[in-house]
């Protein structure tokens, strides 16, 4: 994946524009989220997400993305065993499957970045508790986005409360700085040591996304060359939102809650 250098602080002129293009990429989740069901294929729910972002005059941030080729598609789509970066294609999603839906959208000149799981009709209890742990990972690591703390307070937050109830948390993918580019600096593990890194400062925008495994750290990618899954194809799943910081707190930028301030 292609970094760019150095952090760049947003003004708020900027984050508001971060904040609509937030807003388009969570409208587009939310209809794939409303469209997942038996039967579906992931390239239907890739084409709809798609649409709804270029019926709001925005363009898809992930399609074209370097690679080891530039990336097909608006959405990864990530089934069951697969962590991040799955192709859609014509795969069918079958009752109780768990699907990871990541999306990206540019909206003049900006970034808004997010991903969610969710269960393809009933799912076992073992899948739900690992959903329910993913997002309240994603919760935990924005509430340490403070001014004052550093990057190493939300790794070491995400870490601990994932190992807390069992799960792991990849070494190789983690959050990232978002902004004029998708992946900015600085990099955000989903471990590490709290007092470390990056001392976060008001316009610093993070995409905040912990990323577990029910039984191992270790991954491996697929012959598609994109596609993550479990070493041991153990279920895994994936919570994301873009955030910033300000004095008042954690910014959420990717939701269509109007309460997007974390107190």
């Amino acid at each position: 994946m292609a970094w760019q250098r150095g952090v760049v602080i947003k003004t708020p002129e900027e984050i508001e524009i971060m904040r609509q293009a937030g807003r388009i990429n969570a409208l587009a989740l939310d209809a794939v989220r409303q469209a997942i069901r038996p039967g579906v294929t992931t390239m239907e729910l890739d084409a709809l997400a798609e649409q709804v972002i270029r019926d709001h005059g925005a363009v898809p941030a992930f399609k074209g993305y370097p690679g080891p080729y530039p990336y097909p598609a608006t959405l990864t789509v990530s089934i069951n065993e697969a962590l991040v970066h799955g192709i859609p294609d014509g795969r069918e999603l079958q009752p109780g499957d768990i699907v990871s839906v990541d999306c990206g959208t540019i909206y003049k000149g900006f970034v808004g970045d997010s991903a969610f799981t969710v269960g393809v009709g009933e799912i076992s209890p073992e899948a739900a508790k690992l959903l329910a742990v993913t997002e309240r990972a994603l919760y935990v690591g924005i509430e340490a986005m403070r001014p004052g703390n550093r990057v190493g307070d939300i790794s070491a937050a995400i870490q601990q409360y994932v190992e807390k109830h069992g799960y792991y948390v990849p070494r190789e993918y983690t959050g990232h700085g978002v902004g004029r580019q998708m992946h900015e600096a600085p990099q955000v593990p989903n471990y590490g040591r709290a007092g470390r890194g990056m001392v976060l400062r008001p316009g610093i925008t993070l995409a905040i996304e912990p990323m577990l495994l029910v039984g191992t750290y270790r991954t491996r990618v697929l012959p598609d060359q994109w596609t993550v899954v479990s070493a041991d194809g153990s279920l895994t799943a994936h919570f994301e939102h873009s955030v910033a910081v300000t004095k008042n707190g954690p910014l959420i930028l990717t939701t269509l809650d109007e309460r997007q301030i974390v107190d």
